[in-house]
């Protein structure tokens, strides 16, 4: 008799269905796209655009943190001028940043 008391009240509990074990994952997933993936693709595509738009006479940086500025360009090397007469070859994607000299204007600089 009392096998039979056990066996009626022996039930196994019932958890979250399958579905709702699969939300936080889906919900990390979501947050790591974005918050790391997708900056990280634009940062990757307005570097690109950067290399492609390399011309003549531009000053770069180089992720090495050499100033010079563009001699001659080809698909994967860039020929940079750091002092005059001094020139090196990068590779191309080693140019991290086009850098933009503002020049003053002379009544600027006679004001100050």
């Amino acid at each position: 008799m009392w096998e039979l008391a056990y066996a009626q009240t022996a039930q196994s509990p019932s958890g979250p269905s399958g579905l709702l074990s699969f939300i936080p994952l889906v919900l990390v997933f979501a947050v790591f796209y974005l918050l790391l993936i997708l900056p990280q693709q634009r940062k990757a595509k307005e570097h690109r655009e950067m290399l492609e738009k390399l011309k003549k006479n531009d000053e770069v940086m180089t992720t090495g943190g050499i100033y010079g500025k563009v001699i001659a360009l080809t698909d994967t090397v860039v020929t940079l001028e750091v002092a005059p007469n001094v020139r090196i070859r990068v590779h191309r994607p080693q140019i991290s940043a086009l850098i933009k000299i503002e020049k003053a204007s002379t009544k600027e600089i006679k004001e100050q």
